[in-house]
C-alpha cells in the first residue's frame, strides 16, 4: 500500500491548500502529547535532533479538512465513492482531449531531455518514454502545486488516519529527510497525501531512491529536472524493471477464452496466449522475441473495454500506484510520447459502475462463497474480476468480468 499512495494524489495535486478548519481543543491536546510521548522517542531513536524535532512539528497543528481522518471515538466508515481517479471511470481517466495535450507536451520534453534520458536508460534499463509519462502524470512535468506543510500532513495522519502505522513510518523518514540534510523544513512541500516533489515519493522512498542527477550534491525533486528524471528511473528499476520489453500490447481476445484467466499470478509465455487466440490487435503478430517470454491477460474492464496482454513490466509501472489504470496510462501515454498515434482502438463501454461501497458489499458475499477477491477494498482488482466472471459462469452466463447491477444479483 506504502507505493501506491505516493501516487494516489495526483488528481488533487492541482488543488491549493484553503484554510484550516481549527481542530476542537481535545483534538489539539491529544495531538500534542502524541507527538511529544510517541513521535519524540522514536525520532531520537533515528537520529533526530530535538532542534529538527522542534522546527519541524513544534508549530504544526491537525489539519481535519485531509482526507481519510478517523477522528477520536469514531470508527472507519465505509468508502461509498472513489476519491481517485485511478480507481474510479476508466473512460474519464482515458479521456482523449487531455491526453492529446499531455502527449503533445511529452515529446516535447522527451526531444528536450533526449541527451539526459538517454543517459539514464543506459544507468538503469528504463526508457526515456516511460519515465518522461510518469513525470507528467505525477506532476503534470512539474507544473503542478505542490501545496501542503508535509509535517503538518503526515503528523495529522499518523495520529487521525486509518493507516497510522504507514503514516507514522513516513513521518520519521521525513524527519530524517531534514536531519540528513537533504531539505529544510520550509522546503518540505507535499501532496494532500505527504507525497513528495515532481515523482511524488512518499518520504521513505525519497531516502532510498531519490538521487542526485545533475551533480550538484543534492537529491532535490522538487526544482531539479535531472534528479527527478533519474530518482522516477531508479525506482523502476529498483521495483524490477526489465530492460528491453515493452509493458504490453493492445489485444483482441475471442469469446473462447475466459476473462476469468487474468492476473499476474497466471503468467504464460505470450506464445501460449497466442496460441490460445488472443492476437495483437493492430493486426502485427507479437515480436518474435518475446514469444516465450512471461505474458498475461489483462482486461482491467473486464468485457467492457480494451484487452491487453501485459508483461512484467507493466507490474513494474503498477507498483509506483497500486492501480491498473494508472500503469495502463502510464504505458499508453509513454507508447504515445515515443511516436504511436491515438487512442486505444477498443472503446472503454461499462455500463454504469457500482460505489465503493457496493463493490466492497459484493466482494464480502463472494468471499462467503470461497473466492479469492484480493480483499473487500470496494476495488476492482483483478481478482476480484475473475471471481465476478467465475460467479457468472457457473450460474451459466457469459463471463464479463465487471461488477454491475446484474453480477450483484448473480453473486447472490
Amino acid at each position: 500500500m506504502r507505493r501506491a499512495i505516493q501516487g494516489a494524489a495526483t488528481a488533487v495535486l492541482l488543488l491549493m491548500a484553503g484554510s484550516v478548519q481549527a481542530a476542537p481543543p481535545e483534538i489539539e491536546r491529544g495531538f500534542r502529547q502524541f507527538l511529544e510521548r510517541e513521535i519524540w522517542p522514536e525520532a531520537r531513536a533515528n537520529g533526530v535532533s530535538r532542534a529538527v524535532f522542534d522546527r519541524a512539528l513544534g508549530a504544526v497543528h491537525p489539519n481535519l479538512d485531509l482526507p481519510d481522518l478517523v477522528l477520536p471515538g469514531e470508527t472507519a466508515p465505509v468508502e461509498e465513492v472513489n476519491r481517485q481517479a485511478e480507481f474510479s471511470s476508466p473512460a474519464g481517466y482515458f479521456d482523449e482531449k487531455r491526453m492529446a495535450g499531455t502527449v503533445t507536451r511529452g515529446r516535447a520534453l522527451l526531444r528536450t531531455h533526449a541527451d539526459l534520458l538517454r543517459r539514464i536508460e543506459r544507468q538503469t534499463g528504463v526508457p526515456g518514454p516511460i519515465v518522461v509519462a510518469i513525470w507528467g502524470r505525477e506532476s503534470g512535468y512539474g507544473t503542478a502545486k505542490i501545496p501542503h506543510n508535509a509535517f503538518e500532513v503526515l503528523g495529522t495522519k499518523a495520529y487521525l488516519a486509518r493507516r497510522k502505522a504507514m503514516f507514522r513510518e513516513e513521518l520519521i523518514a521525513a524527519l530524517r529527510i531534514v536531519q540528513d540534510g537533504d531539505r529544510e523544513v520550509a522546503d518540505m512541500r507535499s501532496s494532500w497525501a505527504g507525497a513528495l516533489g515532481q515523482p511524488q515519493f512518499m518520504p521513505t522512498k525519497f531516502r532510498e531512491l531519490a538521487r542526485d542527477g545533475d551533480g550538484d550534491g543534492r537529491r532535490d525533486i522538487w526544482n531539479s529536472v535531472p534528479d527527478t528524471l533519474l530518482s522516477i528511473a531508479v525506482y523502476l528499476q529498483d521495483a524490477g524493471w526489465v530492460a528491453g520489453r515493452p509493458w504490453g500490447f493492445e489485444a483482441r481476445v475471442p469469446a473462447t477464452v475466459s476473462c476469468t484467466i487474468e492476473g499476474p499470478d497466471r503468467m504464460r509465455p505470450v506464445a501460449d496466449l497466442a496460441g490460445a487466440g488472443i492476437t495483437r490487435i493492430s493486426g502485427k503478430p507479437f515480436p518474435a522475441a518475446e514469444a516465450r517470454q512471461p505474458g498475461t491477460l489483462l482486461m482491467p474492464a473486464g468485457r467492457f473495454g480494451p484487452a491487453f496482454v501485459a508483461t512484467p513490466n507493466f507490474y513494474t509501472i503498477k507498483s509506483y500506484n497500486n492501480s491498473d489504470l494508472y500503469a495502463l496510462f502510464i504505458g499508453h501515454l509513454a507508447d504515445r510520447i515515443a511516436g504511436a498515434e491515438g487512442a486505444f482502438q477498443t472503446p472503454w463501454s461499462a455500463p454504469k459502475g457500482l460505489t465503493r461501497g457496493e463493490v466492497s458489499r459484493l466482494q464480502q458475499r463472494l468471499e462467503a462463497k470461497g473466492m479469492d477477491v484480493g480483499g473487500t477494498d470496494g476495488l476492482a482488482g483483478f481478482k476480484t474480476r475473475r471471481s465476478l466472471g467465475a460467479a457468472e459462469e457457473a450460474a451459466g452466463r457469459p463471463a464479463t468480468c465487471w461488477p454491475t447491477r446484474e453480477t450483484v444479483r448473480i453473486a447472490g
